[in-house]
């Protein structure tokens, strides 16, 4: 509540924010209350039991990176509908088993272990892919009201360049693509955008760069999402 206080969160602003939590945190109360209030959530649940009674239910498990995961019809009931995965990895000969939470729309298991995974280290690398990628270091105002609207602008930014990596670059060769390479790489090729009564129509990039074609299909997929 204090955060949404602070953020001034209305509404449809709890609609577009994803709370991503460790099991400390991932108990059916405290995701009860978020998905009351209207948020997204990717939480880890709390309980290793649960999620090893769950397991039995698995007939096919999918491997990541070095562990399985699997999805599972929600045995929850947290007040709105949402999607159970299951994780199992072994630990000195034995499976551990833990599951996982979440509200939102992406195409495949792996998805949805790399948006939560990628919350370690978040304030590190934000911090850093702004300052490298988005020039926040470079770029300094001698008014304090100047600097505190730079700050914000880049927050803006830093959050549409997020947004369109988790809904389109996952699963590409962009994937590992931080804010910097993004920016540098993708966001700087040459090229046209053709309007028609201030609607977008469309992209066209330079032919010969060697990123046009995947990116174009990855702008498509975004535009085609919203």
């Amino acid at each position: 509540m204090a955060t949404e206080n602070a953020l001034e969160l209305g509404p449809q602003q709890r609609k577009r924010v994803v709370w991503r939590m460790d099991g400390g945190a991932g108990s059916d109360e405290n995701l009860r209350w978020l998905l009351a209030r209207g948020y997204q959530i990717m939480a880890k649940g709390l309980s290793n039991r649960r999620a090893e009674a769950w397991a039995n239910q698995v007939t096919r498990w999918d491997a990541y990176q070095d562990v399985f995961l699997a999805e599972i019809p929600s045995p929850l009931d947290l007040g709105r509908p949402v999607r159970v995965f299951i994780k199992k990895r072994l630990k000195a000969d034995k499976f551990c088993y833990s599951y996982y939470v979440s509200t939102l729309k992406l195409p495949a298991k792996g998805c949805f272990m790399s948006l939560y995974d990628s919350r370690g280290g978040a304030e590190v690398e934000q911090f850093r892919n702004d300052k490298m990628g988005l020039h926040l270091a470079s770029r300094r105002k001698n008014r304090f009201l100047a600097q505190k609207a730079l700050i914000l602008l880049t927050d803006l930014v830093h959050n549409l360049i997020a947004d369109f990596h988790h809904k389109v670059l996952i699963g590409t060769k962009f994937e590992p693509f931080a804010h910097k390479r993004i920016v540098r790489d993708l966001l700087q090729i040459p090229g046209y955008l053709f309007f028609e009564n201030d609607h977008l129509k469309r992209i066209e990039l330079l032919k010969s760069h060697p990123n046009s074609k995947p990116l174009l299909i990855c702008l498509e997929k975004y535009i085609s999402d919203d």
